[in-house]
């Protein structure tokens, strides 16, 4: 009986995403709210059952894998070259204000929450990423939009679920779960300037060499047509496994093979406007075989695939999130730290990141209100679980985090539609 209701539900969301979202669209919600209200009440009714401590290590492996189908769906957006002023505005948000804010949330977690500093660190971390799968809505919309504040927001969940990781190990080390070095210099070294440099080093190079074999095959020989799902699902995982066989993060890996894959369509350009060439390549009969139509094509469907793969992702992970909710106790510290760190830290950390750089001031409130905490901040507390944390801290932080991402869910999710579309008119005016 419980797996018929499961079927019965699985059935009415699926519907619900294939037909309910232009007109969620119009309403002060997002479709997250929706999936975090029915996961929330399965778990009350008993039809689903998770514990956040005996499963973590499933936990950690699910919102992983949604994760990296994010991270790869946000590099494949980026178009915009290299020298293009927005990257300004993307690093500094996913390196300086991901640094600024882990030191604030830290500085909370030991003046406010009474945390040792190991667990404020590993807090801040967690709390700190703005998320590659609950933020579709505020991010890029297609590949040539040419717009700061998306490609801003896109550039910063892409980076920041892989910069966020040195942090999340310097607070596992100082609480003694995690080799540091003597005055920290194996954490420099190795989980800072190695596995940074080398996880966006293999995603480049993998991405690159993929992406150029599969056009050669299929504009030389015509080879490799179709089954682009495969080129996308393979692309994830061989830059992924790479990267941790080389102790490397496997995130900014998979980012980066997705952007790598973007270069390569946008190399290829014959010259013609781009908005001519990605329209024929979704449009020609031969265009996985054209030579200049094949790149944006491969770029194109890879996309598409991955775009639905996140939304599937999001529908799994938020209804579990659901349920974990239903059978844990709300945190009351999460429910006055969630507006300081909405409110003051977020806020504060992108206006100081983003003085001098060329976004509005409408931009720059924007991007410190989307600040969405989501499935990578529930990654990177399972992550933490699965490698020893105490106890006593486990049972604390677990509630913490799950709220903060709760009320990120309920709070972002009805103010997303009507600031995004009030800022959408100003902006074509």
């Amino acid at each position: 009986m419980q797996m018929t209701v499961w079927f019965i539900v699985a059935g009415l969301l699926l519907l619900g995403m294939a037909l309910g979202g232009s007109v969620l669209k119009r309403l002060p919600l997002s479709t997250s709210l929706l999936y975090l209200v029915v996961g929330f009440v399965l778990g009350r009714v008993g039809l689903g059952r998770l514990d956040a401590y005996a499963q973590a290590k499933l936990l950690e492996h699910m919102t992983e894998v949604g994760v990296l189908i994010s991270l790869f769906t946000a590099g494949l957006k980026l178009r915009a070259p290299f020298k293009d002023p927005q990257w300004l505005i993307t690093v500094r948000l996913a390196f300086l204000a991901m640094a600024l804010t882990v030191g604030l949330v830290a500085a909370a977690g030991v003046g406010l929450l009474g945390l040792p500093l190991g667990a404020a660190v590993l807090l801040g971390a967690m709390l700190a990423p703005t998320d590659p799968v609950l933020a579709s809505d505020v991010q890029m919309e297609h590949p040539l939009q040419r717009d700061a504040l998306r490609f801003g927001l896109t550039g910063e969940a892409g980076f920041n679920d892989g910069t966020a990781f040195p942090f999340v190990m310097l607070g596992l080390g100082l609480l003694g779960l995690h080799p540091l070095g003597e005055g920290l210099w194996r954490w420099v070294a190795v989980d800072v300037l190695w596995a940074a440099v080398a996880g966006l080093g293999v995603g480049t190079l993998l991405g690159s060499a993929v992406g150029r074999l599969v056009l050669y095959l299929r504009r030389t020989h015509r080879e490799a047509v179709g089954l682009d799902d495969f080129l996308a699902l393979g692309l994830i995982a061989l830059s992924y496994g790479v990267a941790l066989l080389v102790h490397a993060y496997g995130f900014l890996a998979v980012f980066a093979a997705g952007l790598a894959l973007r270069r390569i369509e946008k190399r290829s350009n014959s010259g013609k406007p781009p908005e001519e060439v990605l329209a024929h390549a979704r449009t020609e009969p031969d265009a996985a075989t054209h030579p200049e139509h094949a790149p944006a094509y491969m770029a194109n469907a890879v996309l598409d695939f991955n775009e639905q793969l996140e939304r599937l992702g999001e529908v799994s992970l938020v209804l579990v999130l659901g349920i974990l909710l239903a059978g844990l106790p709300l945190s009351t510290e999460a429910l006055w730290f969630t507006p300081l760190l909405f409110l003051v830290i977020r806020p504060a950390v992108v206006l100081v990141t983003l003085a001098g750089t060329r976004t509005s001031r409408p931009q720059r409130w924007l991007m410190s209100w989307f600040g969405i905490r989501g499935i990578g901040s529930l990654y990177y507390l399972f992550y933490a679980l699965g490698h020893g944390l105490e106890e006593s801290l486990a049972h604390r932080l677990v509630p913490f985090v799950l709220t903060v991402v709760a009320i990120s869910i309920v709070v972002h999710g009805i103010s997303v539609t009507p600031l995004m579309q009030r800022y959408e008119r100003r902006h074509s005016q």
